[in-house]
């Protein structure tokens, strides 16, 4: 798959899984500098955001998706951005678990590291969608680093998730 950057384009190393496909439990750092397991299932319905960078833009979209995701009750929502490597500056978001793929676990399972100048290394912007079930809802990788998330599919999609599984094997 190719991404594009301003002028630049790069490829990801490995194809993304499809959708329904098992997730797997990864291990990510988080700012507290102890690991943490994000993915594979847990009972709740996860959404990890990756990025090999983070702008104003990013962080504007980021707010508004964190303003939007469903907050407690019966659609309990846990939220993970993870990037290739630690953050230098604290974000002002409430929702969001802020990782570094350290171990590179996250690039490798789930197929989002880049290759290419200028962000070889790095994590693509993408999001994942797990539902309660541990299983790849939905997806997208963005094709241009600068394009946002399509948040209403997103919200749809979240609902879906949530609403689908009745706890009971095969839905």
């Amino acid at each position: 798959m190719q991404i594009q950057h301003n002028t630049y384009t790069m490829h990801l190393n490995d194809l993304p899984l499809d959708i329904g496909y098992a997730s797997e439990k990864v291990s990510v750092k988080g700012e507290d500098g102890a690991f943490h397991v994000i993915g594979g299932q847990d009972g709740k319905t996860q959404l990890i955001i990756c990025a090999p960078f983070l702008d104003h833009e990013f962080l504007l979209e980021l707010q508004t998706i964190e303003k939007e995701l469903p907050n407690g009750g019966t659609y309990e929502i846990t939220a993970s951005l993870v990037f290739a490597e630690p953050l230098k500056e604290k974000l002002a978001l409430q929702r969001f678990q802020i990782f570094s793929d350290d171990k590179e676990e996250f690039a490798d399972f789930y197929a989002t590291k880049l290759s290419g100048e200028p962000y070889e290394g790095a994590l693509t912007k993408a999001l994942i969608l797990i539902s309660k079930d541990g299983a790849i809802f939905y997806d997208e990788f963005v094709t241009d680093l600068n394009e946002k998330f399509n948040l209403p599919t997103l919200l749809r999609k979240i609902y879906a998730a949530q609403t689908c599984y009745t706890g009971k094997g095969c839905h």
